[in-house]
């Protein structure tokens, strides 16, 4: 893989660990907040918010791991944040389908830029497995 190559996997993977941990946070510590701001329904308990918003805060620091270390020894991490964001962008897109999501943005914005990621985390595998085959 060439230099410039992996400077845009890993502007990809910091773009990612600050849209995790930035979220993650905000669910975590301000899901009250960020629920009346779009004037959401709260949920009847909070745990299930609080819970997404510390995965998305894990995952983020793994994708920071990602980007501060060598790529290649990293796939797996590429491989677990991949199945995060198939995961949530199909629960999303899901929910939204069947009318039982708390607000719009979280399948027009959130499901939407995890999509994006779904598409390029795999392609950041391919290349690097194709760059191993070249050695």
């Amino acid at each position: 893989m060439t230099a410039q190559r992996a400077k845009y996997y890993r502007a990809i993977f910091l773009a990612a660990t600050l849209y995790d941990v930035v979220l993650g946070l905000l669910f975590v510590f301000f899901y009250r907040h960020a629920f009346q701001w779009l004037g959401a329904q709260l949920p009847y308990s909070g745990a299930f918010i609080t819970l997404l918003g510390a995965s998305a805060f894990v995952i983020g620091i793994a994708y920071f791991l990602v980007l501060l270390r060598d790529l290649q020894r990293n796939r797996d991490l590429i491989v677990i944040g991949t199945l995060h964001k198939a995961a949530y962008s199909g629960v999303s897109f899901y929910h939204l389908a069947s009318g039982d999501i708390p607000h719009i943005l979280f399948a027009a914005m959130f499901g939407i830029i995890d999509v994006a990621f779904l598409v390029l985390f795999p392609e950041c595998l391919f290349t690097l497995r194709r760059s191993r085959s070249r050695r």
